[in-house]
């Protein structure tokens, strides 16, 4: 069939390369656009530290069975997302691009994984149209240049999605199959949603019923023992882990197996205690702005894509899938943008094969161009806005640094993004609107992980916190925090002790006053809000301002003469941790 109007630009030169060089040549590109940027900043609140500091730990420690974050077991999460950073710390000795390259490495096989099927169902055109997409997409490229689990599991997920598809679309393929299924446990073992692709069980057995030939020789019983190579895998972490909690045997090693188990799965997503949303969240919120212009160009594409599935029972199964996961994220009154990162390489697999060959509706381009100006002009806008210190941007940054050159510096990165948009704009203006898009995209990413990471890693970072607070103590002083964040323990070149995350305030107040007392030389930090029994702000340092809080240092002065003991002596010290820095 004829290409696209919107695909004709693309070099047809490409498409008669052979389908690995083509391969080759898409993930050189992506590696480029993902790669950027590694090594040149540190790990940013709120995940990347809490990950960074726990695969640390793990190598200074030698203990990696059970996470721990500031020498206390960390429940929250299952380990080998923190594992795979630790490897490449260990193998690198460079935590700051150790703790980046598990995601770029698993976007970058989510890529890999699209254009193969692509190519597989479809042709060579529709492969490279679809990781074209997957790279437009913001989450997707937001996500890999993080250290979030969301990349990581959302690449298993595909591995599983990519199994299921070559088995009974493109096979029989058994050993494909039960690969599936292994992966959906390595899912459940990195965030707990492993299991999502074996919804696609439903829209395959439905056209099963439908038509008793349509997966002749690969819907057979023996599909039930995929869940065996999931159990596995699982029981490959869980049962050494049960093992060591029951032989350590200690009430916190319990409550680690019993957090990591129940209340941080089925509890929470039954009974969410954070990030509630309304159940059409991601219908009005994420999806439209996470995917843009994805879900535009769907709307654009409803006819033909509609005539494709009765055609094609592979489309049905994805989209069907597709909205099996968004309905199942959307159940839980605990919602995040990040949760439907895994639905959408499988999105743009159900796009790609229809915009190889159709026309988008004739308002798309005029939409999207118009979308692509107002981006332009309101980017420009703000850029000449932090120039002239305006009011609300100037509170803004407050909340970060009081510096206003920050506020300078990053209008000139807003600045210059917008001519950014607004050159590809003229300069692109009679190719399709994708294409102008796409180009915009790209450079923009480029600016923002290499000039973009410069602006903001002072702000992004305790780093001038803890400085102030070093100058202002003793060489050999012991440093702790109340209410910490993990961000403070990896960036301390001091020993760094604080008091438990899982004791409340008046608990951390009465543990730090007791450590205080019995320490030479102690002191502590503590964001100025918080009301503390044990201790007084009066003649306390002020330290300044780091993620949206002003800091104090506290020595002996500001101990109370007396404070009630605690009812359980919490305390624990991280040697020098942020010696990852030298």
């Amino acid at each position: 069939m004829p290409a696209s109007p919107f695909v004709r630009p693309l070099p047809e030169y490409l498409f008669n390369l052979s389908r690995n060089r083509l391969l080759l040549v898409l993930l050189a590109f992506a590696a480029a656009i993902i790669f950027s940027g590694i090594g040149l900043r540190s790990p940013w609140p709120a995940d990347e530290p809490r990950f960074a500091e726990v695969a640390r730990e793990m190598v200074a420690s030698g203990q990696w069975l059970i996470p721990m974050r500031g020498g206390e077991l960390y429940p929250d999460k299952p380990p080998v997302f923190m594992w795979s950073i630790a490897l490449f710390y260990w193998l690198t000795g460079s935590l700051k691009v150790a703790f980046l390259l598990p995601n770029a490495l698993s976007s970058l096989l989510t890529l890999g994984l699209v254009f193969d099927l692509g190519t597989r169902l479809w042709n060579q055109r529709t492969g490279t149209i679809a990781v074209l997409l997957l790279l437009l997409a913001p989450q997707f490229l937001i996500q890999a240049q993080k250290a979030q689990i969301d990349a990581m599991v959302a690449a298993w997920i595909t591995v599983a999605c990519y199994g299921l598809i070559r088995h009974f679309f493109t096979g029989p393929a058994w050993g494909w199959y039960f690969v599936a299924w292994a992966f959906m446990g390595l899912g459940i073992i990195t965030k707990g949603v492993g299991f999502l692709p074996a919804f696609m069980f439903i829209p395959i057995l439905i056209l099963g019923l439908r038509n008793r030939q349509l997966f002749s020789g690969t819907l057979t019983w023996r599909c039930a023992l995929g869940p065996l190579a999931m159990i596995a895998v699982v029981a490959a972490w869980l049962i050494p882990m049960v093992l060591y909690v029951n032989n350590l045997g200690t009430e916190e090693a319990l409550a680690y197996r019993n957090n990591i188990l129940f209340r941080q799965t089925g509890e929470r997503y039954a009974n969410s205690w954070g990030h509630i949303q309304p159940w059409y969240y991601y219908l009005t919120n994420a999806i439209p702005s996470l995917w843009f212009p994805l879900p535009l160009l769907l709307l654009a594409l409803v006819r033909p894509l509609a005539g494709a599935i009765r055609r094609n029972p592979v489309l049905p199964v994805l989209l069907v899938w597709i909205a099996l996961v968004v309905m199942f994220f959307s159940i839980s009154p605990g919602k995040r943008g990040v949760y439907i990162l895994p639905a959408l390489p499988m999105f743009v697999l159900s796009l790609a094969p229809v915009l190889s060959t159709q026309q988008p509706a004739r308002w798309f381009p005029v939409v999207l161009t118009g979308l692509h100006f107002l981006l332009a002009t309101a980017l420009l806008v703000v850029g000449v806005m932090a120039w002239n210190d305006h009011p609300r941007l100037v509170e803004k940054v407050a909340d970060y640094s009081r510096d206003p050159a920050r506020l300078h510096e990053a209008g000139t990165l807003v600045f210059s993004v917008g001519l950014v948009w607004l050159v590809s704009l003229a300069v692109f203006w009679r190719s399709n609107a994708l294409g102008r898009l796409f180009v915009a995209m790209m450079v923009s990413w480029l600016l923002y992980t290499t000039w973009g990471y410069r602006v903001l890693e002072p702000l992004r970072t305790p780093r001038d916190i803890l400085a102030a607070a070093e100058r202002s103590m003793p060489a050999d002083a012991q440093l702790g925090m109340i209410d910490f964040r993990e961000q403070f323990i990896l960036f301390s070149r001091r020993d760094f002790t604080h008091f438990s995350f899982f004791t409340d305030l008046e608990q951390e107040s009465r543990n730090a006053w007791l450590w205080m007392n019995e320490t030479a030389d102690s002191y502590l930090i503590v964001a100025d809000q918080i009301e503390l029994q044990c201790f007084t702000k009066e003649g306390a340092i002020p330290l300044g301002t780091a993620h949206r809080d002003n800091y104090l240092l506290l020595g002996d002065q500001q101990m109370k003469p007396s404070c009630a003991p605690p009812d359980k002596v919490k305390r624990f010290t991280t040697p020098t941790p942020g010696s990852w820095q030298d």
